[in-house]
């Protein structure tokens, strides 16, 4: 058995799925505010120095999953493995956003794609020497990433 415990919460404009940016790219200038619990906010040390970072968290919106979906940028379906879909066997999301700024425990971010009151699980910098890939293949999201800042968040995950 894996266990994991939040470390904070997300706060956003974002109060449900359906509105919602499906990708942090889509969503630059929303901002929002990361809480960190207080036995926790001692590892924020030395963060201040990144200007993205990397959120992983709890989709917790997710009840279910299915193998097959339909993603949003295609009307086929696909493994969920082939996609970005929040409902899968360990509905654990990412995200990489701006950090603005840091005052105590909270940290204020922006170009955030994520829904108000999520579970967050992690923190990491973000750093393109280790982070960045130039890829060859986007498999089926090559003729469907152009709608990327068209398309929003339907809610046909978590119904």
């Amino acid at each position: 058995m894996i266990t994991y415990r939040a470390i904070g919460v997300i706060r956003t404009p974002f109060k449900e799925p359906y509105g919602t940016p499906i990708q942090p790219s889509a969503a630059l200038g929303i901002e929002g505010e990361v809480i960190i619990y207080p036995e926790f906010s001692e590892g924020l040390r030395d963060l201040d120095g990144f200007s993205h970072i990397i959120l992983l968290y709890h989709c917790h919106l997710c009840k279910s999953y299915k193998l097959l979906v339909r993603p949003f940028l295609d009307k086929d379906i696909h493994g969920v493995f082939a996609t970005r879909a929040p409902c899968r066997p360990n509905p654990i999301g990412l995200s990489v956003v701006r950090l603005l700024e840091i005052k105590g425990n909270k940290l204020r971010i922006s170009d955030v794609d994520i829904i108000d009151g999520t579970p967050l699980l992690d923190i990491k910098p973000y750093v393109p020497e280790f982070d960045e890939r130039r890829v060859e293949k986007l498999g089926w999201l090559e003729k469907g990433v152009t709608y990327l800042k068209k398309v929003k968040d339907d809610g046909r995950f978590v119904r």
